[in-house]
C-alpha cells in the first residue's frame, strides 16, 4: 500500500502545522500522529476519514486533557517525510526541497487550519498569519518565498514577541490575501470558517 497523492498533501500540510511523523523506539518506519482539542472534532474526524486506511484504530480521547487523537501504522512513505521534515536530533524543520513538497492548495489549507490566524477589523483591515514559531527566520522566509513561487501569494516575514523571545511568522497582507482566500476557501471546514473574512461580515474588498 502506498499513500495516495491526496493523503500526502494532507500530511505535508499537517506536518507544517500541528501534526507529526515519529519513529517508535524499535520501529524501522515512521508513523503519523495528530491531536486536537474537542472543539475541532470535525477536523480530527475529517483527517481520520481521509487517512483511515493507514490507521490501526479509530479516533481516541486522551484522559489527561481530553484532546482527540489518532495515529497511523508505520509506513515507508512516512519515513521519507520524517527525514525531510526533521533534523537528526528530532527537531521539526522546513526541508530544503519544500518547493517540491508544498505545491497543493489542499496542503496550504490544512496548514492554515492548523496554524493560521485571521487579523481582521471590519471595514478597516484584513490579513493572515501562518504561525511558524517553531521554525527559524530563514525557514519562515523560505516558506514565504514558496507561497509566492508556487501559489502566487505575496507574503513576508513578521516578528512577534512571545515570552521574551522574538518569533518569525509568515504574514499575508493586502497584496496576497485575495489569492490566498481563493485557494484555501474550498477546503476550509465549518469549524474553522471563523478564520475567513467572509464569515466575519467582511465586504468584498478591503483597503489594507
Amino acid at each position: 500500500m502506498i499513500l495516495t497523492q491526496k493523503q500526502q498533501e494532507i500530511i505535508i500540510g499537517n506536518i507544517l502545522g500541528d501534526g507529526g511523523v515519529y519513529f517508535s523506539p524499535r520501529g524501522m518506519n515512521a508513523h503519523y500522529y495528530m491531536k486536537q482539542s474537542k472543539e475541532h472534532s470535525e477536523y480530527v474526524h475529517w483527517l481520520f476519514k481521509e487517512l483511515k486506511n493507514l490507521c490501526p484504530s479509530t479516533v481516541k480521547e486522551r484522559k489527561d486533557n481530553k484532546q482527540l487523537y489518532f495515529y497511523s501504522s508505520p509506513h515507508s512513505d512516512l519515513t521519507v517525510l520524517r527525514y525531510f521534515f526533521y533534523s537528526d536530533d528530532g527537531k521539526k524543520i522546513v526541508p530544503e526541497n519544500i518547493r517540491e513538497l508544498l505545491t497543493s492548495p489542499l496542503s496550504l489549507a490544512v496548514w492554515f487550519m492548523d496554524d493560521g490566524t485571521l487579523d481582521f477589523r471590519l471595514k478597516d483591515h484584513c490579513a493572515f498569519h501562518l504561525c511558524t514559531n517553531c521554525f527559524s527566520k530563514k525557514e519562515a522566509q523560505l516558506l514565504a518565498d514558496v507561497l509566492k513561487e508556487n501559489f502566487g501569494i505575496v507574503a513576508s516575514v513578521h516578528y512577534t514577541l512571545c515570552r521574551g523571545k522574538r518569533h518569525a511568522r509568515v504574514y499575508i497582507g493586502a497584496q496576497g490575501r485575495d489569492q490566498f482566500i481563493k485557494l484555501v476557501s474550498p477546503y476550509i471546514l465549518d469549524c474553522f470558517k471563523y478564520k475567513l473574512p467572509k464569515y466575519r461580515g467582511a465586504p468584498q474588498r478591503l483597503d489594507s
